[in-house]
């Protein structure tokens, strides 16, 4: 069965999240974006995990669902569908490794409350799990994924975002050159990366070591609506098993839905403080140094990819599976309106939007155009379809600040708004 998972999300017990971020919501928005199966995030957290342990049950396949007495009924018809939760959490490793300073952070993915249970009391005798959802420990990630392997056997470990440049197995600030120098003799036993929101799976194919590897994309979200800005596209059975086989094997695996890597907050070269963003050639010039006020430069995720790969830009590997690029829907009709995108005009169109014509990742990926203009306006039509072919304008994101996406130019606006009126 085809089906969309988002499986790294955070509660709301996790540093900078809203207080929104509850099972209840999370099941709401899941069926609002189309998305089948979601993580539950920051399992690690006690009372988190006491929260997790009361309102959802075991649907027997090592997922599991909101229990019904916690539902509501607030959920457009057109967007109503079963949702699973797989248990997940993030955890962010800082300790010294041959001679410098790492910052890691690992996505670990386990079947049932048991096992969550006993990675909960070793790394509690590591750090303090109540301090954060996202917890932070002294601890080699290599010895992380050996406490996952010595207590839950079928649990994963997922290096997360994995190009970031200060939290992230290949972060030019703090990451290594390579899984193995970070995992060694474990390496084996990383089966996928999460691409992360600055980076694609073109610019990940351009890596070698890095065929054998899943390359899986998640939202990170830490509000409802941030909830599969990212997600993963499966084909098999509905349940924890198939799904960890389908990363092991990549068969079952259908490839990814991507923000546009411009867009992450950090693609490019720079310096927010200056307002400064370099491509990798410009910050070469400059020795990796702020033009305007001579500090170094954070390297950025383009940069970085460059000089680790050993293929060059447009390789595509065989049998790669397929990835989608997407603006999130709110950004579009923010763009169409000519508003913010925290707009009340926006909320409502929204709503609209998903009541006539069905999930998020419906309209965006899979509506006919026609009844997105029906439904919409000929300007949203347009817009949805340039997005669907990747015809965008993006100023790359730079060390922390996200890109800006544009859609449409003046005179285009103008044009079609015409269009539309003679039809």
């Amino acid at each position: 069965m085809r089906f969309i998972a988002d499986l790294h999300i955070h509660s709301r017990y996790s540093r900078a999240t809203s207080k929104d971020m509850s099972p209840e919501s999370i099941w709401k928005w899941a069926q609002l974006k189309g998305i089948t199966v979601i993580g539950t995030g920051d399992f690690t957290h006690p009372q988190w995990f006491k929260e997790l342990n009361e309102k959802l049950e075991s649907s027997l396949n090592g997922l599991f669902r909101l229990r019904k007495d916690f539902r509501t009924n607030n959920i457009p018809d057109s967007c109503k569908a079963d949702v699973f939760f797989l248990l997940s959490a993030e955890i962010s490793c800082i300790y010294s490794k041959n001679g410098k300073t790492r910052k890691i952070h690992s996505i670990l993915f386990v079947p049932d409350f048991t096992d969550a249970a006993k990675i909960n009391v070793a790394l509690s005798k590591i750090g303090n799990l109540n301090a954060d959802g996202r917890p932070i420990l002294g601890l080699d990630a290599r010895e992380l994924l050996k406490i996952l392997m010595n207590e839950a056997p079928d649990g994963m470990l997922i290096p997360a975002h994995a190009w970031t440049p200060h939290f992230s197995v290949f972060g030019s600030e703090s990451g290594f050159d390579s899984l193995e120098e970070c995992f060694e003799e474990l390496t084996p036993h990383i089966y996928a990366i999460e691409t992360g929101l600055s980076s694609d799976p073109p610019m990940n194919w351009r890596l070698s070591a890095l065929d054998k590897i899943t390359l899986i994309s998640n939202s990170d979200a830490h509000s409802p609506n941030k909830i599969g800005r990212e997600a993963n596209i499966f084909d098999t059975e509905i349940s924890y098993k198939a799904m960890m086989d389908a990363l092991k094997t990549k068969k079952g695996f259908l490839g990814t839905i991507e923000f546009f890597p411009e867009e992450g907050k950090y693609h490019y070269d720079g310096h927010r403080t200056c307002s400064i963003s370099l491509s990798p050639k410009e910050t070469i010039k400059h020795n990796y140094l702020c033009p305007i006020c001579g500090k170094r430069v954070t390297v950025g995720v383009m940069h970085r990819v460059e000089k680790l790969a050993d293929r060059e830009d447009g390789f595509s590997p065989q049998g790669a599976p397929p990835y989608y690029s997407i603006i999130p829907l709110p950004e579009i009709i923010a763009e169409v309106l000519k508003v913010g995108v925290n707009s009340k005009a926006v909320a409502n169109e929204y709503q609209k939007l998903l009541q006539k014509l069905g999930s998020e990742f419906k309209i965006l990926m899979d509506v006919p155009l026609n009844d997105i203009e029906q439904a919409g306006s000929p300007l949203l039509r347009e817009a949805i379809s340039r997005m669907r072919i990747g015809n965008v304008h993006i100023a790359p994101g730079f060390d922390g600040e996200y890109g800006k996406i544009k859609i449409f130019e003046a005179v285009e606006r103008k044009e079609i708004k015409g269009q539309g009126m003679l039809f």
